[in-house]
C-alpha cells in the first residue's frame, strides 16, 4: 500500500530515491510510465501486469484504443530499485513531466505518482476545490 506525500530530489544521473516506506512494495520490480495528468506513474509489477492485460484487451480496430495502447506501452520503462532504493527515470519521461531537481512523490494506494513541485501544487489546489463533489461520493458509500 502506498500512502502519503514526500519531497525527494532527482540526482544528476536521473535517479530518484523512492521513499523508504514504498520500497517493500516495489521489491519485485516496477514499471514507470506517463501519467495522464502530466506526471509519471510508478506501478508495482503486479499492478502493471493487471493494467497491461486490460489495455491489451482493448479492440485493435478502435483508433482511440490504439492511441491509448501507444501512450501506455511505448512510454513505459521497467526498473528495479538499486541497493539504495533509487530508480532511474528515463530522460523522455522526465522531460514529459518537467521533472528536474526537487519533485513530489505521492502514494495513491496501489500506485505512485511523481510530480513537478509546481504542477503538484496546482493539482493539489484543484483537488482541494472538489470538496462538494467528493462529499457526494461519500454519501454514495464510496
Amino acid at each position: 500500500m502506498f500512502l502519503g506525500e514526500f519531497i525527494h530530489t532527482i540526482d544528476d544521473k536521473g535517479r530518484l530515491t523512492v521513499p523508504a516506506r514504498f520500497r517493500d512494495g516495489l521489491k519485485d520490480g516496477l514499471v514507470v510510465t506517463r501519467g495522464i495528468d502530466r506526471c509519471l506513474v510508478v506501478y508495482p509489477m503486479g499492478e502493471w501486469l493487471e493494467l497491461a492485460q486490460k489495455v491489451s484487451a482493448l479492440p485493435m480496430t478502435d483508433r482511440r484504443a490504439r492511441a491509448f495502447r501507444r501512450l501506455v506501452f511505448a512510454n513505459a520503462a521497467d526498473a528495479d530499485p538499486d541497493g539504495q532504493g533509487r530508480i532511474l527515470l528515463p530522460p523522455r519521461l522526465r522531460e514529459y513531466a518537467n521533472l528536474d531537481g526537487e519533485v513530489v512523490v505521492t502514494g495513491l494506494n496501489t500506485y505512485i505518482e511523481i510530480w513537478n513541485t509546481d504542477a503538484w501544487g496546482e493539482e493539489r489546489g484543484r483537488v482541494e476545490g472538489y470538496d462538494a463533489d467528493i462529499e457526494e461520493w461519500a454519501v454514495l458509500g464510496i
